[in-house]
This record gives C-alpha cells, structure tokens and sequence, in this order.
C-alpha cells in the first residue's frame, strides 16, 4: 500500500464524484494510469494508493484529526491485499458528535470510524477477514 503524497495524485483523485459513502466519510477512486504535467505519471507503482482529506471545518482539534487518519492508514493496512489496484481518497464529509465523543481520541471514537471505514471499503469490495477491534475499556491504540 502506498500513500498519496502530492497536491496534483489528491486532485486527480478527487476530479470524479465519490464512489461510495457513508454518514461520516466519502470514498475517492481514479485508475492508476492518470498522467500529471509532462505526460509524468501520478502513480508509479502498481499498487493501492491510499490518501486522507480531514477538512478542520469538521474536525476541529487537531487531535482529532490525527486519530482519525490514523485509523483511515490502520484498516486500510489491515485490509492491504482485498484493496483494489487503485488511488483511493477517503475524505470526511460531516462532524462526529462531540456530545457523544467527548474525547477527541476515545476508543468510542476510534471504534466508530473503524467500523465506518469498515463499512465504506466494504462498499467497493474490499473486504478482509480481520480488522483488530478495539475493546470497550481497552488501553488507547493509535
């Protein structure tokens, strides 16, 4: 798996309408032969690209914003071989509750974005056997 690194592999990606959604997030995708200026091409490798879009207009805190990127990178390693040879964006596209998730990095937090990721990847075929949960109580895994 690869992350997305440059403004121009985000806004090749980002060009086309979303291919699935879900309350919280919205999933980007664009072949891997897209060519950037002078014929270069965007992505390289033929490999599932992964890149992350968290508008502060709905995470706030940055810390916030960095646990959820951090579990979008943890289920998309999880489920690295089901992903399909593609440059995939997933973007936030509304607030999580902060009267529910008080805590910018709860493990209630954590727990729903996984399960919504979950959900999304599900959407576009990407399905894996496994996904380490995060019990109630347990310790923070970032």
């Amino acid at each position: 798996m690869q992350r997305l690194r440059s403004r121009a592999q985000f806004q090749a990606v980002m060009a086309g309408p979303p291919v699935a959604k879900t309350p919280h997030f919205a999933l980007h995708r664009a072949p891997l032969d897209v060519r950037g200026e002078g014929e270069r091409a965007l992505f390289p490798v033929d490999d599932a690209w992964i890149g992350v879009v968290l508008p502060k207009r709905w995470a706030r805190r940055a810390v916030t914003r960095n646990s959820i990127r951090r579990q979008v990178y943890e289920v998309a390693r999880c489920r690295s071989g089901a992903l399909p040879h593609a440059a995939l964006v997933v973007r936030l596209r509304s607030e999580f509750s902060r009267q529910r998730f008080v805590s910018a990095s709860s493990d209630a937090l954590k727990r729903a974005v996984r399960d919504e990721l979950g959900q999304l990847l599900d959407r576009i075929g990407a399905t894996a056997p496994f996904i380490r949960p995060i019990p109630p109580g347990a310790a923070h895994v970032d």
